[in-house]
């Protein structure tokens, strides 16, 4: 998830005019590749195509309490506006779907177990790939010197699935994320604003059909309909960006999904040619892709923080950690141990946390 910075400048930049601007974006695409990227393409920063659909998304409040999707204006759809000077944006993905986790759908229709997105299982993305993307303007640099620049990856106020599918890298499906023919939905994406007049890809078709497979699998009818999203039913954002309680309609509805949902990405049937991840920091570490919840529950401030080191989750907190877990207590099947731990908790100092275990006690007659 974005994390609000402020708006950066780019660095200094070197006539174009001596360059072979085809050869280098050749030789930038093998770069990625031999970085770990399994896709780069480069477009234009004309969003004007997506911008009023960011807008009638805002002015709908489907954004929720995600006020950073709004604190930047136009500037999210203007590449130039963020940063100066920027006139063409690499586009790079990266896939994360870890091969030796647990099986998805096995920990989803277990009620003893937590789910935890496929994506935060492993190291926190955010970092890994900028790095690589400065390591691959550093490469640029090495090739043509200096040249004006700046990294991103879900760093900054970026439209990444506008830009991606602009690039070539795919299209954005029915529920909003994006979708490649070569390689399904299970991916990160970064961006390099650059002032390279670099030639542009082509932009990717869509392949979503009459299909509405995700559409019909949310939980919480988050998906309004094709390519409309409103966040505020979305699990996701339920139990990642939302600090205060869940909406009591909804809790049932989360079941055991105690970090974000993937259920939309399990349907779709161009995930059958996703691909592993060949990063070993993407990799479940942790023991979290078939965790009993009882045991989580138990975690004191400072396991948790301990076993969530260098990882996406620590982001939202103990207190909201807590909230998750007791939501998917309360939907587990009724046991005497569960019961227990929940009443363990039901003094907590949290006030979010005590009524997200008073409702989860209530679902077990308590």
């Amino acid at each position: 998830m974005e994390v609000a910075v402020e708006p950066p400048k780019m660095s200094v930049s070197s006539p174009a005019d001596e360059l072979d601007l085809a050869r280098l974006a050749s030789r930038v695409k093998a770069w990625g590749q031999e970085l770990g990227f399994q896709a780069i393409g480069i477009t234009d920063t004309d969003l004007g195509d997506y911008e009023p659909y960011l807008l009638r998304w805002l002015e709908a409040g489907r954004h929720g309490q995600m006020a950073y999707m709004a604190q930047h204006g136009t500037r999210r759809s203007r590449p130039a506006d963020l940063v100066a000077g920027t006139l063409r944006v690499i586009s790079a993905r990266m896939d994360y779907l870890p091969p030796a986790a647990a099986d998805p759908q096995e920990v989803l229709h277990d009620p003893q177990l937590g789910y935890i997105s496929r994506y935060a299982l492993g190291r926190d993305y955010h970092k890994l790939v900028r790095k690589r993307l400065q390591r691959l303007a550093e490469r640029i640099e090495a090739e043509i010197g200096p040249f004006g620049y700046r990294a991103f990856a879900d760093s900054a106020p970026v439209l990444e699935k506008p830009l991606a599918e602009k690039a070539g890298l795919g299209w954005i499906g029915k529920h909003t994320n994006l979708l490649s023919r070569e390689g399904g939905s299970w991916f990160f994406l970064g961006e390099l604003y650059t002032d390279l007049p670099l030639p542009v890809d082509e932009a990717a078709s869509a392949h979503c059909g009459s299909c509405r497979a995700c559409i019909d699998v949310c939980p919480t009818g988050a998906i309004l309909g094709p390519y409309e999203l409103d966040a505020r039913r979305c699990i996701s954002y339920l139990t990642i960006e939302l600090r205060g309680p869940i909406p009591e309609p909804l809790r049932p509805l989360v079941g055991n999904r105690i970090y974000g949902c993937d259920d939309c990405q399990l349907v779709c049937p161009w995930n059958r040619f996703a691909h592993y991840s060949a990063e070993d920091a993407f990799n479940d570490r942790r023991g979290l892709d078939a965790p009993e919840l009882i045991e989580l529950f138990r975690w004191d401030e400072a396991t948790f923080l301990e076993r969530t080191q260098g990882s996406a989750i620590r982001r939202i907190g103990y207190a909201c950690w807590l909230r998750n877990v007791a939501v998917a207590l309360g939907n587990a099947a009724s046991s005497q141990p569960v019961i227990a731990a929940l009443r363990a908790r039901a003094e907590h100092p949290s006030e979010l946390v005590r009524e997200h275990v008073q409702w989860a006690l209530r679902r077990h007659g308590c």
